[in-house]
């Protein structure tokens, strides 16, 4: 599959009407786009193109033929080269502000990757490196870049961000179903099925299948255990257990069920009931009520929500702040209009999804 979407970034750019013929012999990088003078290269966006295609679902078994593959490059495109170079703006706001990526912090993020891959050897990190097809030098500008852009996005957005009581009172009336916990129940069953031809269930049948169910539910009536008469009688692969299903979330049960079991109490059992196998008698083994978390409660939960939504609005704010000041040169008109496009796609959709 790798290969095969390899294979097909090579016309990455091609959907693009990005061409560049090589004489034999010549290597040339070709520019796509100057952000403060700083390139970003066709070889480095399409990088990014195969890496976002082997996300996509439609193209894991590697059977997509070229019109999908095109398809999906002119899909991802446009969010892929306004994420280049929103990263590289703030990039270069990190670089104003002297954030670098030290010896020490870097061998500490090396050991932490090959404890978390269970890498125990040298050779044995070196050979995942490969298998990645990156170098040390590689993974370190990878892990750098990704620092500094997480350093400017602290220090510019979230650190100025403050979530007021107002705000949280606010977002927790209007979210309310977020912190409320729904009643959950648990079940035994016994299910006495009734046996069926190709003709259709035969009517004596039923009725004597519908007998022993009473018979049954007479027993437990009388006091015999339901766990113990489940393992002796039930149809059910819930036998083995003792008749015993769930928990079970009561909105996640069908209304029918609902109704059947919402005026038990715990411990009761229902009446013999048709179901589609057969007869059924549950008994309702426990039940927890329905809770909402206060708002002193959920006060954390609450704020770490409101903050993200106001991280989320801020940091586009930001980004275009740094867009506006920036000087951005295209080399390719189609590529530019991606952007463009993918601007005010982000734009439209931050006006109509605003902050809590």
């Amino acid at each position: 599959m790798l290969r095969r979407v390899i294979g097909a970034s090579g016309a990455a750019l091609l959907v693009l009407g990005c061409t560049l013929p090589l004489s034999a012999g010549e290597v040339i990088e070709q520019v796509l786009v100057r952000v403060n003078g700083e390139i970003i290269t066709k070889s480095e966006f399409e990088q990014r193109q195969v890496s976002a295609l082997r996300q996509r679902p439609e193209l894991a078994n590697g059977s997509a033929d070229a019109a999908e593959v095109k398809k999906a490059i002119e899909e991802i495109t446009p969010a892929l080269i306004l994420s280049a170079v929103d990263e590289l703006l703030l990039l270069q706001r990190g670089k104003e502000m002297g954030a670098t990526m030290g010896d020490q912090q870097f061998n500490g993020i090396v050991e932490n990757i090959k404890k978390e891959n269970k890498l125990e050897t040298e050779a044995d990190f070196q050979a995942a490196l490969k298998q990645e097809n990156m170098t040390l030098a590689d993974l370190r500008r990878t892990m750098e870049r990704q620092m500094i852009v997480s350093r400017v996005q602290q220090q510019e957005v979230s650190d100025k961000i403050s979530v007021t009581e107002d705000e949280a009172k606010a977002y927790y009336a209007a979210h309310k179903g977020q912190f409320t916990s729904s009643s959950e129940v648990s079940l035994r069953e016994i299910l006495i099925e009734v046996p069926t031809t190709e003709a259709g269930v035969n009517v004596a049948k039923d009725e004597e299948i519908r007998a022993r169910a009473e018979a049954v539910r007479a027993r437990l009536v009388a006091g015999e255990p339901f766990a113990r008469l489940a393992g002796e009688v039930s149809d059910a692969a819930s036998k083995a257990n003792g008749g015993l299903i769930g928990p079970f979330q009561r909105g996640d049960l069908n209304v029918s069920l609902q109704k059947l079991i919402d005026p038990l109490k715990v411990g009761d059992i229902t009446a013999v009931t048709r179901v589609t196998k057969g007869y059924q008698i549950l008994r309702l083994e426990s039940r927890t009520e329905e809770t909402v978390k206060s708002f002193e409660n959920a006060r954390g939960e609450i704020s770490d929500r409101v903050a993200q939504d106001k991280h989320r609005v801020e940091l586009l704010k930001f980004l275009d702040r740094l867009r506006d000041q920036a000087i951005i040169q295209w080399r390719n008109d189609e590529l530019k209009k991606a952007y463009d496009d993918a601007v005010a796609k982000r734009k439209a959709q931050s006006a109509a999804t605003p902050a809590a």
